[in-house]
């Protein structure tokens, strides 16, 4: 089987594309004979080395980019598991830097698939495993894990980590998580591990994420209070609990809150000094070399293109804040596609003024888990919003980028978010990637 042939048949072993919950990945795990947590913690795996779970709404993806670069830098061998991908599914694993290669995944896939038995797993339980044991059994020293879409319910969860980092709350996901950033918080918090720190960057985070901390037994690092910067046009300086980091240069990441998430993986190498020391030098070639696509990724070239997987308000606001430091263009089309059970008027709201044409298109086929929106659905949308908006509808994201290209000038701007599906595919795009 390839690796497209394991995808297709593990998509479909499940009844439901989303089934939160740990007791079957458990099972599964200890089938698989991963090392139980500490004092044999049977709830949970050891993956033998140092590991950090990053959560939150929004900016993990940055946040794991940033502790991925500084302890390579560092001199650290490290796996980075984040998802979902863009272009491969390998680029969900990375082994030192470097994207897992397909047998590698082949044959964790088919370790999984003989020892779950009976257990029927999710896609991404399945996965998870999967990339689990290649984690184990690659002798790196530190892994850096993404938590899925939610906290205390999610696969990712059952590792014993040794840090625990929240980098954003914000409204996302309630049909699973709740509906206020309470509940919200409240699930995201227990990713905290007990007598461990627990990393929270969020600047205002509701007062549920303190509370499911101290009942876990974790030890609260929270913005503003154990750690917190400062900067000016050219540098700028973390200080936390026992630490100081000074004159440093600006992440190579783009964006208003690259700051905050830097703080963030700052704090979690504070906290885990004493198990994987970092010098100066490796924080500074660290931010110095981080990459991470589509997050406000800017194309080089004229037009400018920007490409952003925003997907709620949240995120959508801060895109729009990095858009309006960009300066001036002419005019800015967007290609927006975004899947059904997304606050799309939100998030058109976050945006609309800055808009001069909306290139709208369909999302759907079997990535869409269920929450296929048609671009003239997403229409109803925008003109109930935006009532004179000027828009044009489009089958797929290619057809819409295609002809956001064919309304610009050298000088304008074309932006393209909404979705990891939208921006996936225009990665099939040689000229975009």
């Amino acid at each position: 089987m390839t690796l497209q042939d394991w995808l297709e048949k593990i998509s479909s072993q499940h009844a439901r594309p989303i089934d939160l919950g740990l007791d079957r990945v458990v099972r599964v795990a200890q089938s698989m004979g991963f090392a139980a947590g500490r004092e044999g913690d049977s709830a949970s795996i050891s993956l033998g080395c140092v590991s950090i779970l990053v959560g939150g709404t929004n900016g993990k993806g940055s946040t794991c980019a940033m502790l991925e670069s500084i302890l390579l830098q560092s001199g650290y061998r490290v796996a980075l598991y984040t998802s979902p991908h863009l272009y491969r599914f390998n680029e969900r694993l990375r082994i030192n830097g470097q994207t897992v290669e397909d047998e590698v995944l082949l044959a964790a896939f088919s370790r999984v698939e003989q020892s779950r038995g009976e257990v029927s797993l999710t896609y991404f339980e399945f996965t998870t495993l999967a990339i689990f044991d290649v984690i184990a059994r690659s002798g790196v020293d530190a892994a850096i894990l993404e938590i899925g879409l939610g906290g205390r319910l999610d696969a990712v969860n059952i590792v014993d980590a040794d840090c625990s980092v929240l980098v954003s709350v914000d409204l996302d996901h309630q049909e699973f998580l709740g509906d206020t950033r309470e509940a919200i918080g409240w699930e995201k918090a227990h990713i905290a591990k007990p007598g461990r720190p627990f990393i929270c960057a969020d600047p205002e985070p509701p007062a549920t994420v303190a509370q499911v901390v101290s009942a876990r037994g974790g030890d609260l690092w929270q913005f503003g209070m154990d750690f917190n910067f400062q900067g000016d046009r050219q540098q700028w300086s973390w200080a936390g609990r026992g630490q100081r980091r000074n004159a440093m240069a600006y992440p190579a990441l783009r964006g208003a809150n690259q700051l905050l998430n830097a703080s963030a993986a700052l704090a979690a190498l504070a906290a885990c000094r004493h198990l994987l020391p970092v010098s100066q030098g490796g924080v500074r070639q660290g931010f110095a070399m981080v990459e991470l696509a589509a997050r406000f990724q800017v194309l080089p070239g004229q037009p400018a293109v920007v490409l952003d997987v925003a997907h709620n308000p949240h995120a959508a606001a801060v895109l729009a804040a990095n858009l309006d430091q960009m300066g001036f263009f002419p005019k800015t089309v967007a290609v927006a596609g975004i899947v059904a059970g997304k606050d799309a008027a939100s998030i058109i709201k976050r945006l609309g003024d800055r808009i001069d044409h909306w290139c709208l298109c369909s999302l759907d086929g079997v990535e869409t888990a269920g929450r296929a929106r048609t671009a003239q659905q997403l229409a109803q949308v925008l003109t109930a919003e935006i009532p004179h908006a000027a828009y044009s509808c489009y089958a797929d994201p290619t057809q819409a980028y295609e002809a956001a290209a064919a309304m610009v000038q050298p000088s304008d701007r074309i932006v393209a978010f909404g979705s990891f599906l939208t921006i996936a595919a225009l990665y099939q795009l040689r000229h975009v990637r």
